[in-house]
């Protein structure tokens, strides 16, 4: 009587707790398919079986008691659904376990890595490389061996939010910049829907921004000159700064500079477009001074192809740091010059000179332009200008290490 009421209402779960193993494997039924099989070493497993296309199949949801009498019901229904819709339920789950095993080779990490390997072989710069590693390492931790289809925005959020406890802020920000590339790049390659790093804008400090330490007055200028003069460190070192204060690049498009990319007879230096921040080739004027600083260099392409190799290898520039290293030792604070200062130094003063153009100087700058048309144009436009502004600046910078009364040049710019 109690077996006849089992079949009509299906299983409970005493009757599936109090069932024992027999000699043989046997079935406690339940309704719609699925039992319950157990077998002679107490193994018991649940099972469905259901027709489809005309052939019996068999799919088997999971062991009890790691899956329950109701959890088993509800892996019932969810095939069941599957048939309603023409889905066999076997093929379904072959399909899920793949997903679930790709998903679990490309995490975070393996992505991200794959990300790197990308844009190195685009041409990103070394710099670039090693911010981008550095910065995605600081989630790694956290996410790195998570399948980044799987990642929430809460688990990112919780990440950075470790390093914003740190007073990191600034830190905390571009690696969520970082953790974006990363995510657009996992869709691009269809592993992962959508970049979550995206709904994290503005749930971070946003620190106050502070502008790189500059001189920036023309007494305080030929005051740094003058001390340059008598830095008492490495030769090459006083070399790097006098040049970088006349040609105005970036601190690490100097240190990667290489005697094949001057021309000393066009009087040019070409930085190839990987060494460039806007990744496009830029072309610096080189002045009389220039010329002669570049003289006092002793070139030996055998030797090293860097015009300031590093001292422990010929085949590496300088240190990233050796310029703000150089200005900390002639007595000048980090909060007061700084290798990109002398950037900021040109700028102001070229600018309030009033008689440059400020597209030429900012073409100087190598600052982009998001219009293409526009850039293109400039670059010739600006070119004759540029040779003459920079030699007017190189002459500036002499006046002013000697301490001369400045005077406006007379020659304006083009087309003004």
């Amino acid at each position: 009587m109690l077996e006849g009421k089992r079949q009509k209402s299906g299983l409970t779960a005493a009757w599936v707790s109090r069932a024992k193993p027999k000699d043989k494997a046997y079935k406690l039924s339940d309704r719609d398919g699925l039992y319950l099989q157990i077998e002679p070493s107490g193994l018991r497993v649940w099972r469905m079986n259901y027709r489809f296309l005309g052939k019996q199949r068999t799919i088997t949801f999971g062991r009890w008691p790691e899956l329950l009498l109701g959890e088993a019901r509800e892996r019932l229904l969810d095939a069941r659904r599957l048939l309603a819709k023409g889905v066999d339920p076997v093929e379904h789950a072959k399909l899920e376990k793949i997903q679930k095993m790709l998903a679990a080779a490309h995490t975070f990490e393996a992505v991200a890595n794959e990300w790197l390997e990308k844009i190195a072989a685009e041409g990103a710069a070394a710099m670039t490389l090693k911010k981008a590693r550095w910065l995605l390492a600081k989630l790694y931790p956290a996410i790195g061996k998570r399948p980044i289809r799987e990642i929430s925005a809460h688990e990112l959020l919780l990440a950075l939010k470790k390093i914003e406890a740190t007073k990191r802020y600034d830190t905390a920000n571009r690696a969520r910049t970082a953790g974006s590339q990363v995510f657009r790049y996992a869709i691009a390659t269809a592993r992962a829907e959508r970049d979550i790093a995206s709904d994290l804008r503005g749930a971070l400090v946003t620190p106050r921004t502070t502008h790189r330490a500059a001189i920036t007055t023309p007494i305080e200028a030929g005051a740094l000159l003058r001390t340059i003069d008598e830095y008492d460190g490495y030769p090459l070192t006083r070399t790097a700064l006098r040049l970088l204060a006349h040609v105005f690049v970036r601190p690490g498009e100097l240190r990667w500079a290489e005697w094949s990319e001057f021309d000393l007879n066009k009087r040019v230096w070409t930085i190839p477009g990987h060494k460039m921040k806007m990744r496009r080739p830029h072309a610096v004027p080189l002045t009389r001074q220039v010329v002669a600083i570049l003289g006092e260099i002793e070139h030996d392409a055998g030797y090293s192809p860097f015009l300031f190799p590093s001292l422990r290898s010929v085949d590496r520039p300088m240190s990233d740091n050796t310029i703000n290293a150089a200005l900390r030792r002639l007595g000048y604070g980090k909060d007061e010059m700084t290798g990109h200062g002398f950037r900021a130094l040109a700028a102001t003063l070229l600018n309030e000179m009033g008689c440059w153009n400020p597209d030429a100087i900012e073409r100087q700058l190598a600052h982009a332009d998001g219009n293409s048309i526009r850039r293109a144009y400039a670059r010739g436009q600006y070119w004759e200008e540029r040779v003459r502004m920079m030699q007017h600046w190189s002459d500036h910078l002499d006046q002013l290490r000697g301490g001369a009364t400045i005077l406006r040049p007379k020659f304006g710019h083009s087309g003004s």
